[in-house]
């Protein structure tokens, strides 16, 4: 077995055991990234000068014994919304072509001194905006199972790479599905945590109130060690919360007997895909073959959800982005006369058009005569649709659903009709809404051989309850393997 065929815990095992050093885990990512991402573009930015000069150094720590966490010299990937200190850290937009962060934002950190190589950073839509990674200024990223479809978003660059054996793990972002929704279309797995676990000190914002830093993997025990990691209190982050229950690989025990796990009906109503309706309903039975207790109920107010989300996220958007002005840092336009003329050209030239289009809608919904109408209303939907959850984990330990209504859709489709395109984040942008947990992870494949996304909802602060549901269906499915050439394991 190769090493790129090892999961992220399996190859950290073989460097501490001595049959594999960081030195050569490092240079097959890079001959893999050589060869491949010439037609996948996940990467944005592949530090290679410095790369094997820090697996060196990460090599002597580990053989004297000063790191022994499960990531200590495991190459990884990090979406390009996260401040890397003297790496370029773009957004995927020309706003920021040329902007080097002077920190390291948390959630890096954390992986940095646990260990991990960090190998560059992962192309993603422009600022987070998109669920299919064509917004980018750098190219579209390409999905590994068939590079004529898109690889989903916004973390599509992250969850590709990992799919692609270009890293073991990589960290994205979820602000309403991006990263569980691009691990579906992967056939890998992306854990978004409850808000506050993780750090959000150095992300780049798109909307405070709902992103999220995440692990994408290659199966589940990896990104349950990897959100162990990376999970913190940090007092630079107003919104971090302080945890004791972040042992999150201790839910790894493939027992879910007792566990009781709620279908939603307005899951597997109009819009869903029958291949995607039939693969999820029967990982639910092997959940059930292993003495889970499955019952339908009622999700209220799923239909409120699109809207007040993208209502809440480009009202954010609008303010987040409010700072990108060509005076500090980040593009300048060329030719101009005065400063306000300078800002106008300098967004109009250094924004994309589906960054313009949420910016618009957000001024537009925070404007003083539509504020109570658009925004405020959201904001009371957003509680109602907490509530819905709050009601539903009085009964069930676990929500089960689909990650997307579809497999992964082609390359250039999505882009022309927007509204369809928010429409597929129709399963995961309430988690956003309500602050909860999700965990995405491949259940099957549709008849084109494209991989099904297994969407397990929990209750805030209860990670260890879907990823307990996650790790005993892994078990009761077997290897899932990889897109050709990718080197995932057994097929």
């Amino acid at each position: 077995m190769g090493l790129l065929e090892l999961t992220a815990l399996e190859l950290s095992g073989k460097i501490k055991d001595g049959e594999a050093t960081v030195m050569e885990a490092a240079a097959a990512v890079l001959e893999r990234i050589k060869e491949k991402d010439s037609i996948y573009r996940c990467y944005i930015t592949v530090d290679e000068d410095g790369l094997m000069e820090r697996a060196a150094k990460i090599q002597g720590k580990i053989e004297r014994g000063e790191l022994t966490g499960p990531f200590a010299g495991v190459p990884v990937a990090v979406k390009d919304n996260m401040c890397t200190k003297g790496m370029l850290t773009t957004c995927a937009s020309k706003m920021l072509g040329n902007f080097i962060p002077t920190y390291t934002a948390e959630a890096v950190l954390r992986l940095e001194e646990a260990g991990a190589l960090v190998i560059g950073k992962t192309n993603m839509d422009e600022f987070a905006m998109g669920s299919t990674t064509e917004t980018s200024a750098y190219g579209e990223t390409k999905n590994p199972w068939d590079t004529g479809k898109v690889p989903g978003g916004s973390s599509g660059g992250s969850a590709a790479a990992v799919a692609a054996g270009e890293c073991f793990a990589a960290l994205g972002s979820d602000t309403g599905g991006s990263i569980r929704q691009p691990a579906s279309f992967c056939g890998v797995v992306g854990i978004k945590p409850t808000y506050g676990t993780v750090s959000r000190y150095g992300l780049i914002a798109y909307g405070s109130s709902l992103d999220q830093i995440g692990p994408i993997g290659k199966d589940v025990a990896d990104c349950a060690a990897l959100l162990e990691t990376i999970a913190s209190y940090d007092k630079k982050d107003s919104t971090s919360l302080k945890r004791e229950d972040t042992d999150f690989t201790s839910a790894l025990t493939d027992d879910v007997n007792g566990m009781k796990i709620g279908i939603p009906r307005e899951y597997f109503g109009d819009g869903l895909d029958g291949e995607v309706r039939e693969a999820v309903l029967n990982a639910a039975r092997a959940l059930e073959g292993k003495g889970a207790i499955l019952e339908e109920f009622d999700l209220s107010l799923v239909e409120y959800a699109i809207p007040a989300y993208y209502t809440i996220a480009a009202a954010e958007a609008s303010s987040n982005l409010e700072r990108f002005d060509g005076i500090k840092y980040g593009y300048r336009t060329a030719d101009y006369e005065g400063l306000h003329q300078m800002y106008k050209k300098s967004r109009s030239e250094g924004f994309g058009a589906e960054v313009k289009r949420r910016i618009m809608l957000g001024s537009f919904v925070l404007s003083s005569g539509y504020y109570d109408a658009y925004y405020l209303k959201a904001l009371k939907v957003k509680a109602l649709i907490k509530k819905a959850f709050d009601d539903a984990f009085a009964k069930y330990d676990v929500i089960l659903g689909p990650t997307a209504p579809t497999t992964a859709p082609v390359l250039g489709k999505s882009l022309a009709d927007p509204i369809k395109m928010y429409l597929g984040d129709i399963y995961t942008v309430s988690m956003n809404l309500a602050g909860l947990p999700g965990i995405s992870l491949p259940c099957g494949r549709d008849s084109g051989g494209m991989p099904i996304g297994l969407q397990l909802i929990g209750d805030c602060f209860k990670e260890k309850n879907i990823i307990r549901a996650a790790y005993a269906y892994e078990k009761a499915r077997g290897p899932f393997g990889g897109p050709e050439g990718a080197e995932m394991g057994a097929k």
